[in-house]
């Protein structure tokens, strides 16, 4: 039995962080169709703790969609600075509209009137009319407060395995995979 990797990851971080890597927080998320069609696309995580990987989106965006039809979803985070990697499986949940009004009071308001202003994932006309309907809202928004749309939210996964690469020479890479089974974390080590 192995302790919660969920405190390996969140150390993982930290060095990516302390070592300068821009964006540490970025992460490659992949989620597939009701048809199992594959799509992966950048989103920044918000929130790693032990129940689970939090990242904040439109729920009418592709990946929305997506995660509705098919509630799986896998990260990888990639930090070259510590020649270090991680992967993520698991189960897609919809945090509580409590956990999703909070994040959005935090964020800068121009970060929330622009994912109110954009309707994620549609095809538009053109810029300039996106930059307008932007514009509008800022005038409309004179005390700084903005409504979070309901369909703006943030997911959770649940790990149900994560995988810890860690680089090494002549390319014989450190390779640990976490796997959740009857509620425990269980280790074993995988080849290069």
């Amino acid at each position: 039995m192995a302790g919660h990797p969920v405190d390996r990851f969140n150390r993982y971080l930290k060095a990516a962080r302390d070592a300068g890597a821009p964006l540490p927080e970025a992460c490659a998320l992949a989620t597939a169709d009701n048809r199992g069609r594959p799509s992966v696309r950048y989103v920044l995580l918000k929130k790693a703790d032990e129940s689970g990987f939090v990242f904040y989106t439109n729920t009418k965006s592709r990946k929305g969609r997506e995660l509705t039809d098919n509630p799986h979803a896998s990260l990888a985070f990639y930090w070259d600075a510590t020649g270090r990697q991680v992967r993520i499986e698991g189960r897609v949940k919809a945090v509580t509209k409590e956990e999703a009004d909070e994040y959005w009071r935090e964020r800068p308001l121009a970060s929330r009137l622009a994912s109110a202003a954009s309707n994620q994932s549609e095809r538009m006309e053109s810029r300039t009319m996106l930059m307008a309907v932007f514009k509008q809202m800022t005038r409309a928004c004179k005390d700084g407060e903005i409504a979070r749309p309901p369909e703006w939210t943030g997911y959770r996964i649940s790990p149900t395995s994560i995988e810890f690469w860690t680089r090494n020479e002549p390319r014989l890479h450190n390779r640990e995979l976490f796997e959740l089974r009857s509620g425990e974390w269980r280790k074993s080590l995988l080849q290069p």
